[in-house]
């Protein structure tokens, strides 16, 4: 006796076929089952994650990144760049600080930045920076944090659009890796490698170029670059209010793994 885990894609004639996780697809003869049941999926590991650490790993996508505890929290910033996701404290845990807000804008204030928080919405870290009088940070719409099983998300573009898409290295942080998949002027996308996760960004396609399938074929690019270099896991941040990425990227497989905003004082 032995068992196959895996979701049953097909049952005709006298055979079943099960794809496996990994998926591979097994069929077996019907005159051989001797019993079957549904069972659950597994949860997953990526999923367990802390989103204070799943934000952590995003890193990658940039250069020159300085980190320093704050408490509980953490304090980045970057000479390299202006984004906000390395130029905000990360408030998502209890700080433990005496006077969390006001030690927030004095560091930024040493070293010369606008005070940005990036929290988990409706959490006691939101509402503390709200009780201060903080706001949204260019009144923008919330943000997902998405992830997606790298082998997962190639399965679902099995056979994606036959475009020419080349990859271009880009400067890196010595752990990790960076590159630039381009089709041409019309689209691009950047991909970055570190310690088994890869991240995806700037996608973009020319506005008389889309829904012809050109950010599913950069797309494709990175997932494969990243799956031979060994990554099982891939993320990309995307605002909830963008219904166009939001579908092309569930079609991937890439599901929410939570929710965060920015927040800083009133003008």
């Amino acid at each position: 006796m032995t068992d196959v885990l895996g979701e049953c894609i097909a049952w005709e004639g006298t055979t079943m076929t099960v794809r496996r996780e990994s998926g591979e697809l097994v069929t077996i003869p019907l005159s051989l089952i001797v019993s079957g049941k549904p069972v659950p999926p597994r949860p997953s590991v990526r999923g367990r994650v802390t989103p204070a650490a799943a934000q952590l790993r995003s890193h990658a996508m940039f250069t020159d990144v300085e980190l320093a505890p704050l408490g509980g929290w953490t304090l980045r910033w970057s000479d390299a760049t202006p984004a906000r996701r390395v130029n905000s404290v990360l408030a998502m845990s209890e700080s433990g600080l005496v006077d969390p807000v006001g030690t927030v804008v004095e560091r930024y204030a040493e070293l010369g930045r606008p005070p940005i928080a990036a929290v988990l919405p409706d959490s006691p870290e939101d509402a503390l920076f709200r009780e201060a009088g903080w706001v949204l940070h260019r009144r923008e719409a919330d943000a997902y944090f998405q992830i997606g099983g790298v082998a997962a998300c190639r399965r679902n573009l099995a056979e994606p659009p036959s475009y020419g898409v080349d990859l271009t290295e880009l400067p890196a942080r010595p752990s990790a890796q960076r590159v630039k998949a381009t089709i041409g002027d019309d689209a691009h996308a950047i991909g970055a490698y570190e310690d088994d996760w890869l991240g995806i960004s700037a996608v973009w396609v020319g506005r008389d170029r889309r829904r012809r399938g050109l950010a599913l074929a950069v797309l494709a690019r990175l997932l494969g670059w990243g799956a031979e270099l060994g990554a099982s896991t891939a993320y990309l941040q995307v605002l909830t209010d963008n219904e166009p990425a939001l579908a092309l990227y569930a079609r991937l497989g890439f599901t929410p793994h939570h929710t965060y905003r920015y927040l800083t004082p009133p003008a």
